[in-house]
């Protein structure tokens, strides 16, 4: 019972269907992605159905799950306006209010402190602070997280806790960039599992449906659920793998990482206490630790800074010539045949005040347009937008083939925009996204459009856009609307606007 005197849902556990008996989806081919070639030779994460019956990708709210153990992640102060940290507070009660003021008064960056569940249907919860994310001090970032799954997983050991409730702890509030937490806490699991996994029932990955779609694109890279996925990940999963215990390991900082290598199982019960070494996460990249060592980023950088190539700077002259040209072809060629099929409009504004372009993916038929022309429509309804701060919003809806773009024409058109257009892009919504297009996105991203990659993001439907952009603001087509009251039905959203945005 809710405080309020609001009946919870109480999800089983039991209830959730294990990652082993989720069908394993088509994959791209790698040859159509040119010439590819295999990252890792022999698979990091080979095939098991054991781990995999003990692993649950879940979209749903942590705190009405009945597990031994769920984790809250939250502030040093353990008071975070977080959605989820919030409601497990709420539920949880006052007294766990009281133990937290009184007995555990904090909780420092990579930490894990453990509580009871009070008024919970979880019986403990587990709180951790995730770090703060700047790029110049990367390392201390990703070691602070990979410490917070760690300690989890320990606490779990400790306590003989069978079953865990595992939410996303890294935040796009505090800077950290989703996909590459989801690497950190998927291997770290994976690592636990296979070497305790006689001791543990299941752990639950409880995603919301802003990382829903990061996780269903990783998941088959460190749990492949086939002898096919295991060879798919051999291509995409990246070159840093971790170390054993699935640590952020690069050979010439493992010292900084770690106080000393791991070498065997009984290390779990010894690993570095790095929330002491990083103080606070108020900012990673003041503390004593990262001053000790300095930017060790930007050292690396500057030793192998080399002269610029003439070869480049013409190339980008070359690049900027073009664009001029086509804005100047853009305002005297008759583009009314690609304005009238309204794929690409600008409508109104989002919560911030930025502008918002809608692109409409099923109304462009590649075999029916002028392809040249539609370059042309782009620049030109986007050129005076993307002089500030501005929004994307993407309706993957009621797509087929005739609808996708191949990936040799995104790089194209990427390499020609004018660096406005990547500096000044705030956010890209993809809005019902598929597999395909979550494939395609990773890797276009990953390979060529690597700094827009973190303003990227999968909304399973239009009622969490609303919370982003009034819907007063945009202007949908009624074929969509209707395709997303078949998917998902009506009110399917119930988090606060405030919160909604705050978290994004």
């Amino acid at each position: 019972m809710d405080p309020l005197g609001v009946p919870v849902d109480i999800v089983e556990i039991n209830s959730l269907k294990r990652w082993s008996k989720i069908t394993p989806r088509d994959l791209p081919d790698a040859s159509n992605f040119g010439n590819q070639e295999k990252i890792h030779q022999i698979s990091p994460f080979p095939y098991s159905e054991y781990i995999n019956k003990k692993v649950v990708l879940w979209a749903g709210d942590l705190s009405c799950l009945r597990a031994q153990a769920i984790v809250n992640s939250t502030n040093e102060t353990l008071n975070d306006k977080n959605p989820l940290s919030e409601r497990i507070l709420r539920r949880a009660g006052l007294q766990l209010k009281y133990e937290l003021h009184t007995n555990i008064k904090g909780c420092r960056t990579g930490e894990a402190k453990l509580t009871k569940g009070y008024n919970l249907p979880a019986q403990y919860i587990m709180h951790t602070v995730g770090p703060k994310y700047n790029v110049k001090y990367q390392t201390a970032a990703e070691s602070a997280l990979f410490s917070c799954y760690f300690k989890i997983l320990q606490l779990v050991r400790e306590h003989s806790l069978t079953s865990l409730g595992l939410c996303v702890i890294n935040s796009i509030r505090r800077g950290y960039p989703p996909h590459e937490g989801a690497h950190i806490a998927l291997r770290t699991v994976r690592r636990f599992i296979e070497k305790f996994g006689e001791d543990i029932e299941v752990v639950v990955f409880a995603v919301d449906d802003v990382d829903v779609g990061i996780y269903e694109l990783l998941m088959p890279l460190y749990y492949p659920r086939s002898k096919i996925e295991e060879e798919y990940a051999m291509y995409y999963l990246p070159p840093d793998v971790g170390g054993i215990n699935g640590e952020p390991f690069l050979p010439e900082r493992q010292i900084r990482i770690v106080d000393k290598p791991f070498h065997d199982e009984e290390d779990l019960e010894q690993s570095v206490d790095l929330a002491k070494q990083l103080e606070s996460s108020v900012n990673v990249g003041k503390t004593s630790f990262a001053k000790m060592h300095g930017d060790v980023d930007k050292k690396r950088t500057s030793s192998q800074k080399i002269s610029v190539n003439p070869d480049t700077l013409i190339t980008e002259v070359q690049r900027k010539n073009k664009y001029e040209r086509l804005i100047r072809r853009s305002r005297i060629e008759d583009l009314r045949s690609i304005e009238n099929l309204r794929c690409l409009y600008h409508c109104g504004e989002d919560r911030f005040g930025r502008p918002v372009i809608v692109f409409i993916g099923h109304r462009l038929r590649l075999s029916e347009v002028n392809i040249d022309k539609a370059i042309l429509y782009l620049i030109h309804t986007m050129d005076q937008v993307v002089r500030r701060d501005y929004i994307v919003v993407y309706f993957h809806s009621l797509t087929t083939k005739e609808n996708h773009l191949p990936l040799s024409f995104l790089k194209d058109v990427y390499s020609l925009l004018d660096f406005t257009y990547k500096k000044n892009l705030r956010s890209f919504y993809i809005v019902h996204p598929t597999f395909w297009s979550r494939v395609m996105t990773w890797w276009f991203t990953t390979f060529t459009a690597s700094t827009i990659k973190d303003k990227i993001q999968s909304l399973g439907g239009i009622e969490y856009l609303y919370y982003l952009i009034p819907p007063e603001q945009l202007d949908i087509p009624e074929d969509i609307l209707e395709y997303d009251n078949k998917i998902n039905g009506v009110r399917y959203c119930t988090r606060p606007a405030t919160d909604a945005a705050a978290a994004l």
